[in-house]
């Protein structure tokens, strides 16, 4: 393929099960960056989840944040979308009725009502820690700042995850976009706003068509992307039903899934051969 552009998840895809980027994708990643072509992280994290993961690799490509929602160049925004903070409010009551957890993102903040359990093991996979707020309280300076959430995310067990994404989905006009990321993770994002978004985003910034892009992921918020991708990469880990929005499915992410990928389909024959 003609690739001139790479969006990779991490969770599930560029990340192991022990959430670490092996020395091979490294160094494959690498070397498809020094041909020119950029890296793009695309993930439902927050930008300092994200941030040491691409200094790792060495990038200095944008990351998309929150499946896209914030798009940064270094210190430059460049797309910001939020959810309205009545909208907010709304999960934010039907979420604590069912005893669910919620964190809030905007930017690079993140709050939680509490430092529960689910709370404290994002943080142990993110390396961050939230503020403790009250959350309603925040929610409400955001709406008279006209501003908002540009994620929020559910967590608990799986049927009470599945419950209130039910609920949700039968809300009429519901201005916001719901993926379920993992059996016990609900992530709420701005209407309209998705991973297929996201490339389009990246490639009218680079001014390639989509055609030229390579795309990796695992779950359901990365059907569209990987769909609208020139090489659409599902993971061998990958759910069947994304599987199938695929061009290719590649080997999972323990075992360097990614690397494969990129060398079937970046790295010419040659190229591979000189890397042996």
């Amino acid at each position: 393929m003609d690739c001139r552009l790479i969006c990779l998840d991490i969770d599930g895809t560029l990340l192991n099960s022990h959430h670490e980027v092996t020395e091979h994708t490294k160094k494959r990643i690498q070397e498809v960056s020094a041909m020119g072509i950029p890296v793009v992280l695309v993930s439902a994290r927050m930008p300092k989840a994200m941030t040491f993961i691409r200094d790792e690799l060495g990038l200095t490509d944008p990351i998309a944040s929150y499946g896209g929602a914030l798009i940064m160049q270094q210190e430059k925004v460049l797309v910001n979308h939020s959810i309205p903070s009545q909208v907010s409010m709304g999960i934010l009551q039907m979420a604590e009725k069912m005893d669910i957890h919620v964190s809030v993102y905007r930017e690079d903040g993140w709050y939680v009502q509490s430092m529960d359990s689910w709370a404290t093991g994002e943080g142990a996979i993110t390396h961050l820690e939230p503020a403790v707020c009250d959350l309603a309280k925040l929610l409400k300076t955001w709406e008279r700042q006209e501003s908002g959430a540009n994620k929020l995310l559910l967590m608990s067990e799986p049927g009470k995850i599945q419950k209130i994404k039910e609920s949700l989905a039968l809300q009429p006009g519901l201005e916001a976009e719901v993926y379920r990321s993992k059996d016990t993770y609900l992530e709420i994002m701005p209407k309209g706003i998705g991973k297929k978004e996201t490339v389009e985003a990246l490639c009218d910034f680079y001014g390639i068509p989509t055609e030229s892009v390579l795309a990796a992921g695992d779950n359901d918020n990365d059907k569209q992307m990987i769909k609208i991708a020139g090489t659409g990469v599902a993971m061998g880990n990958a759910h069947p039903s994304v599987k199938a929005y695929a061009d290719f499915v590649t080997k999972s992410n323990d075992e360097d899934g990614v690397a494969y990928a990129i060398e079937m389909f970046v790295l010419s024959p040659q190229e591979k051969n000189n890397r042996k």
